[in-house]
């Protein structure tokens, strides 16, 4: 008695569908001021699409802001900006969570030249994708960033760093520092999130 097994031919797979490439004009005539609940930021063309902040983040940057009247930066005109545009290239338009600017930088934006943030945080919430998280990381520093902060509130954790592969994880009484870009701005991870 013989048995014959079947050959069953594989289905030739689907290609990946590609996202539409647009321009940076094009990205912000569509998209700079969309209010829809999300974030759109530009990444080498493609346009990412994320959450805007809840209001446990808001109470975040609420406690962040405080702390920053209290530096020299602010002192001397710096400012403190929730998602507003910063393009990193030419070909990228970002909107951290949190960015500080100097009064010098400032100005420069009075006269419509874009600036990079000295200091920004990203607050993460569960559904970020780390691949994505560790790119802008990247894609910050290269742009000039100097320190970037990234907030997770589902853990009590802020990771401080200081270049790509420079980090401090703060939590319970260590202190987030925002040196070297600002070293009067620090805070104890407990009272962040107290």
């Amino acid at each position: 008695m013989s048995t014959s097994i079947a050959q069953v031919e594989p289905k030739p797979k689907t290609p990946a569908r590609q996202p539409k490439q647009i321009s940076l004009k094009e990205f912000l005539r569509n998209y700079s001021d969309k209010e829809d609940g999300y974030k759109y930021e530009l990444n080498n063309g493609t346009i990412e699409k994320t959450k805007t902040m809840n209001q446990q983040q808001l109470f975040l940057i609420g406690i962040l802001n405080r702390l920053f009247i209290k530096t020299e930066t602010f002192k001397k005109g710096g400012v403190f900006a929730p998602e507003g545009d910063m393009n990193t290239s030419s070909q990228q338009l970002r909107r951290p969570d949190l960015a500080i600017y100097t009064s010098e930088q400032v100005k420069d934006m009075r006269a419509g030249n874009n600036q990079v943030a000295i200091w920004l945080a990203e607050v993460i919430s569960p559904t970020d994708n780390a691949d994505k998280i560790n790119e802008k990381l990247e894609e910050y520093f290269h742009a000039g960033v100097q320190c970037v902060w990234h907030i997770y509130p589902a853990s009590n954790q802020v990771y401080v760093y200081t270049a790509p592969d420079k980090v401090t994880i703060c939590r319970g009484e260590t202190l987030c520092s925002g040196a070297p870009a600002l070293p009067d701005f620090e805070i104890s991870a407990t009272d962040l999130f107290a």
